[in-house]
């Protein structure tokens, strides 16, 4: 009775809510400890509570099939069938983020396309990092938009089979979505424009004599370089003005941009760091290892030294003995 779905809960994709779960993780699940002590009569007040105790993401792991408690609540929630704004709500949790992970998942589970693509696109801003328990039971890091891009992309995660999402060009033939402005483009414009601003500055700097002969001699060629780029300068006016626009509808999108910006730059400065310090330990490495194999080296010759050495003093013991030669 415990493991039966609610009453009045809907069909999900034509089928029961729990069926989405394979059969036979479904059962490690009602066998396990975590779904009988933790889980037992939760309601969607107290599911609250179980979502910010979660310290990781994950499906099942080890040889015999043990279930994380992040897909336990994942089962429970499918069980109970909470309201969707109780999902919403997980979804835009920003201060815990596994909570978030866990609305967003169930979402991907039981929601439309277009609910899919409302609610989980813009976690793809979200760069925070999670833990996740992998099949083997170890531990690795991940980030929430690496997360959220793997349900929008991926058929399977966390080992549960994620159901058919529709394609999102088509949505926009339809007119359901609108055209999705990629944060890549973005930087790139900023970049132009900074480079633009680079260049700009620099023409304006005084320059000397010997300079301006060099820029007389090269006037013509760049007059053509100039012609050539007249149509990559007003595409890139064009971008320029429309997220000129764009900043100017929406106040907060420069701030956001910004803070994303700033991530990123934040994040090449600590893998940089990262392949420094790797670049360091190896070449520590090499250089212990050409040391030792220098020792060795040294102790092979040394070896054999005293093996021609030895050979020899019998050499002439020999001959001192066969020629009757003896030294009292």
């Amino acid at each position: 009775m415990a493991n039966r779905t609610v009453k009045d809960a809907k069909s999900i994709h034509g089928t029961n809510p729990q069926y989405l779960v394979e059969k036979i993780i479904r059962s490690r699940i009602y066998d396990c400890k975590y779904w009988k002590e933790e889980c037992f009569a939760l309601t969607a007040e107290l599911l609250v509570d179980k979502a910010m105790e979660l310290r990781y993401i994950g499906g099942v792991y080890g040889g015999n099939i043990k279930p994380t408690p992040f897909l336990c609540l994942i089962l429970k929630m499918l069980q109970i069938q909470p309201e969707k704004d109780i999902i919403v709500e997980f979804i835009k949790n920003d201060e815990f983020k596994y909570v978030r992970a866990l609305g967003a998942f169930y979402m991907r589970l039981t929601g439309t396309s277009l609910d899919c693509y409302n609610y989980l696109e813009p976690l793809l801003n979200d760069s925070r990092k999670l833990r996740r328990q992998n099949r083997s039971g170890a531990f690795e890091l991940v980030y929430m938009d690496d997360f959220i891009d793997e349900l929008l992309r991926e058929e399977r995660a966390c080992d549960a089979i994620l159901p058919r999402l529709q394609k999102r060009y088509v949505m926009e033939q339809n007119n359901e979505l609108q055209a999705r402005i990629s944060v890549l483009e973005d930087d790139e414009d900023d970049d132009e424009l900074e480079e633009m601003e680079e260049g700009e500055t620099a023409d304006e700097k005084p320059t000397s004599s010997k300079a301006v002969k060099e820029d007389k001699s090269k006037s013509s060629s760049r007059r053509e370089k100039r012609h050539h780029s007249d149509s990559s300068d007003d595409d890139y006016r064009k971008r320029k003005d429309r997220r000129e626009r764009r900043d100017e509808r929406s106040p907060d999108r420069r701030r956001e941009r910004d803070h994303r910006r700033e991530n990123s730059r934040d994040r090449g400065r600590r893998r940089s760091r990262s392949r420094e310090r790797d670049y360091d330990r190896r070449h520590d490495e090499y250089r212990k290892d050409r040391g030792d194999d220098r020792r060795r080296d040294r102790d092979d010759r040394r070896d054999r030294d005293r093996d021609r050495e030895r050979r020899d003093r019998g050499d002439r013991d020999r001959d001192r003995h066969r020629s009757g030669r003896h030294d009292y």
